[in-house]
């Protein structure tokens, strides 16, 4: 039976490739003299892009990037934007729009704890992965200006009320 069903299927797909063979090389439904002239208009129509509008796409994104980075009341730094925002939010309260993030809220506290939490994250006496992937490649002066930046949050905030 095995041998009978190894034959038939043998039997079509050689009948596919003389099927195939006849009928000529294709392209897009057209003859092999058609293949350079296909290739000239898929190459035309990809021409007629307007490259404008990639820039004027590229443009929005980048200002919704700016303004996901930038809704705080006060300035942060962009260090502090790319590794801590997202979890601490981008004032280190802990929340943004209403909601809670990940990370806990991190306005209030002195320069002194802040640094000394971050040294223990880097170093893996308190136990959090994300914390010392992000932190592992900082040096001990990165820690120090985030450290100072973050302890500054509660003085910036209250000077804008």
């Amino acid at each position: 039976m095995k041998k009978v069903i190894a034959l038939i299927s043998t039997a079509i797909v050689l009948g596919l490739m003389v099927l195939t063979f006849f009928k000529g090389p294709a392209y897009q439904g057209g003859k092999a003299g058609h293949i350079i002239e296909d290739l000239k208009a898929l190459e035309q129509k990809a021409k007629i892009e307007p490259i404008k509008e990639k820039d004027v796409g590229a443009e929005k994104l980048k200002a919704l990037r700016d303004k996901a980075g930038n809704t705080s009341s006060f300035e942060v730094s962009d260090a502090y934007k790319s590794k801590c925002a997202s979890c601490h939010g981008v004032d280190g309260s802990g929340t943004q729009n209403g909601k809670k993030l990940m990370g806990p809220g991190l306005i209030g506290q002195s320069e002194d704890k802040l640094l000394k939490d971050l040294v223990d994250f880097k170093a893996g006496r308190k136990e959090n992965f994300i914390m010392k992937g992000l932190l592992m490649n900082l040096s001990e002066e990165d820690l120090k200006s985030f450290a100072k930046e973050i302890s500054q949050f509660e003085a910036r905030k209250n000077a804008l009320k």
